[in-house]
């Protein structure tokens, strides 16, 4: 990245600052790539496990699978799921509070007894799969979270910093150039000043 600047003084503290700024900020952006990372691993661990257990539970129920033909998938429905946000390493996740079943009335004479245990498992095989979901969700959002954080972290550390070093250090160099100049110069006009007067 080419850093404009002027050969100044006021240059080289603005760019000091710059570079400051960044060599600063740049251990507290690790940091926190390394919370994301952390965070997104256990997310995509949770969601993993959720994904067996559901799996588990289908598997658990699959001896009752001519009884399902039976029962009648409108008793139960999803009435709302209640989520709050966390955040995690200054980011915004959801978390899921509490999913509200609807359970619509029916006759107990003319459906079997086990509808009751159906609506049940149902109700847990539900939880288990938004559960899943929103840890999949989170994950996601935190892994793009990292991404632009890493993405960060390099900017600083493989391109501005260095580009920040390299242009104080031109600077610095101009600058002391100039005052080698100036200074030789003087000597110059000084020598002839007293060659001139030793003439005279």
């Amino acid at each position: 990245m080419a850093i404009k600047f002027q050969y100044n003084k006021t240059a080289l503290q603005d760019l000091n600052k710059q570079l400051q700024v960044r060599v600063r900020a740049l251990p507290t952006i690790k940091n926190k790539e390394t919370a994301l990372r952390m965070e997104v691993k256990k997310a995509k661990d949770e969601a993993g496990r959720l994904d067996s257990k559901l799996e588990e539970k289908i598997r658990e129920y699959e001896y009752m699978a001519r009884l399902w033909a039976e029962f009648d998938p409108g008793l139960i429905t999803i009435k709302d799921v209640e989520l709050s946000v966390k955040k995690i390493a200054g980011v915004k996740t959801p978390v899921l509070d509490n999913i509200i079943y609807e359970i619509s009335e029916f006759s107990l004479v003319n459906k079997p007894d086990w509808f009751y245990d159906g609506i049940k498992v149902l109700e847990e095989l539900a939880s288990v799969a938004i559960e899943r979901d929103f840890f999949y969700r989170k994950m996601h959002l935190l892994d793009y979270a990292r991404k632009k954080t890493t993405q960060k972290v390099n900017l600083y550390e493989k391109v501005q910093i260095p580009g920040y070093e390299e242009a104080i250090l031109k600077i610095k160099r101009f600058l002391e150039d100039e005052e080698n100049l100036d200074k030789s110069s003087q000597k110059i006009v000084k020598t002839r000043q007293q060659q001139a007067e030793e003439l005279v």
